[in-house]
């Protein structure tokens, strides 16, 4: 053996130690190990076909962190596509951009299984989707993104097509325009809250015209992702990324850039769910999350300015419908300011103009109408939202057999957040193993433990 292979073998091994000792740290936890009811999905085996919908790049740069996350992950599942599905300047790039970096470890990851995918067929399953944000139809038109999710649906595959929606949720909604037999096909986790509120008519479309879908809005149970549970020590938002995170392989480095450094990852309760949980049901403990039937959809429409009186639920929809008169221009605008958005009115053929608007918190907004129809201009308004009362859930909505959605028991809520503490109660264990896959960036396996099937299991 000739002395620069004896030194490289050297480096090998302290290389290996040092992921060893450092997975050891990891272990090391004052709580004892708790485990989830899983019956089924990655535990047992199971392969999920699995489809990404994300605003990275967007209004949310923590999308940059959930695909780290879900990439390290990458060999666990079926990858059918990677959707672009912003509303403001994210790209397909940007999901391309992280992909860079997962080709930089691919070499070390492919050592602890042959079932990660290559950089080039992630590149391949990247795709463009909405970019706006859609009108008061709910759908603008058929996208790259929109028409792959159905080419990914109508595959000969028994197995139903996950679809994880990070961001808009505007291609899926196109989706099930273009394509409505596709329904039965899709298994939906949706990151709602604030994406809702940013794409009320795409999602009031859907429970509208496809409320059979089988979906979980979860609009504030990720929140238990970083809100809440055991963040002592290295299980703080900050000091595990710079413990556990930071410097293994591009990847880490790159996932410590985002947001100072600090844990966000409001997405991966998606991905969490699928690891460890029964996806099929629901009802049941998982990492992302354990929900309720949805009760009917809150849908509030006010013929009329509405006032701080005027009370709705929080993450329902609100749609406000003002009469105009026989004055209107022949090009008629208006917008409503509210919070930091600016709702563009839609004209219908009846003579009224409608907004439609998502709170996501409980508490009291203010608006105001800019137009250049006289009697619209300068017109103010407001309305109190308030938490889903835990009763709701009592009263499963028949019209929405296979929709979930947040348990608003108060015992499950991490302060405001409904719902959160079905998460963080697992956090613990979600980021050790987080941790453990980290690792594989930053070193390459063994040759014992090489796609040996213990190494692949969570």
């Amino acid at each position: 053996m000739t002395i620069w292979k004896t030194i490289k073998l050297a480096i090998l091994v302290l290389s290996c130690l040092a992921a060893t000792g450092a997975l050891a740290e990891i272990q090391k936890s004052n709580e004892p190990d708790r485990k989830v009811n899983a019956n089924s999905g990655v535990p047992a085996g199971y392969r999920y076909r699995v489809l990404v919908s994300t605003d990275i790049g967007g209004t949310d740069p923590d999308d940059f962190q959930s695909m780290v996350h879900f990439l390290v992950y990458a060999d666990y599942f079926d990858i059918e596509g990677l959707v672009s599905s912003p509303y403001g300047p994210g790209r397909k790039e940007d999901i391309l951009k992280v992909i860079d970096y997962y080709a930089l470890d691919y070499e070390n990851l492919r050592t602890y299984s042959d079932r990660y995918p290559t950089p080039d067929v992630l590149r391949s399953l990247t795709k463009q989707g909405e970019t706006e944000v859609a009108s008061y139809t709910g759908v603008r038109s058929t996208t790259e993104g929109s028409e792959w999710i159905v080419q990914c649906a109508r595959r000969d595959d028994s197995r139903p097509l996950y679809v994880l929606v990070w961001g808009g949720i505007g291609d899926l909604a196109q989706a099930l325009h273009d394509a409505p037999d596709i329904l039965p096909k899709l298994r939906v986790y949706w990151i709602g809250g604030p994406n809702k509120k940013w794409s009320p008519d795409a999602y009031q479309y859907i429970a509208d015209h496809h409320p059979e879908l089988w979906i979980i809005e979860t609009n504030a149970t990720y929140r238990g992702w970083f809100t809440g549970g055991n963040q002592k020590g290295q299980w703080g938002n900050k000091e595990f990324v710079t413990q556990h995170i930071a410097g293994k392989g591009a990847l880490g480095t790159f996932f410590a850039t985002q947001l100072g450094g600090t844990i966000k990852m409001g997405d991966t309760p998606s991905v969490g769910w699928l690891l460890h949980g029964t996806p099929e049901d629901p009802s049941n403990p998982s990492w992302g999350g354990q929900f309720v039937r949805a009760w009917e959809r809150p849908h509030m429409v006010f013929n009329r300015l509405t006032t701080e009186v005027d009370q709705i639920e929080q993450f329902s929809v609100l749609e406000l419908v003002l009469p105009v008169d026989a004055g209107t221009p022949a090009k008629p605008e208006a917008t409503m300011q509210i919070e930091n958005q600016s709702l563009v009115g839609f004209f219908d053929t009846e003579g009224a103009v409608r907004f439609r608007f998502s709170p996501k918190g409980a508490k009291t907004y203010s608006y105001r109408i800019r137009s250049n129809v006289p009697m619209l201009d300068r017109n103010a308004g407001g309305f109190t939202s308030f938490l889903p009362p835990p009763e709701a859930a009592k009263h499963p909505s028949p019209r929405l057999p296979n929709w979930w959605t947040d348990d608003p028991s108060p015992e499950f809520a991490e302060g405001p957040h409904i719902g959160a503490k079905t998460v963080n109660q697992w956090r613990i264990d979600f980021l050790r193993d987080f941790a453990a896959r980290m690792l594989r960036c930053q070193s390459p396996a063994t040759h014992k433990s090489m796609n040996s099937t213990e190494d692949n299991a969570p």
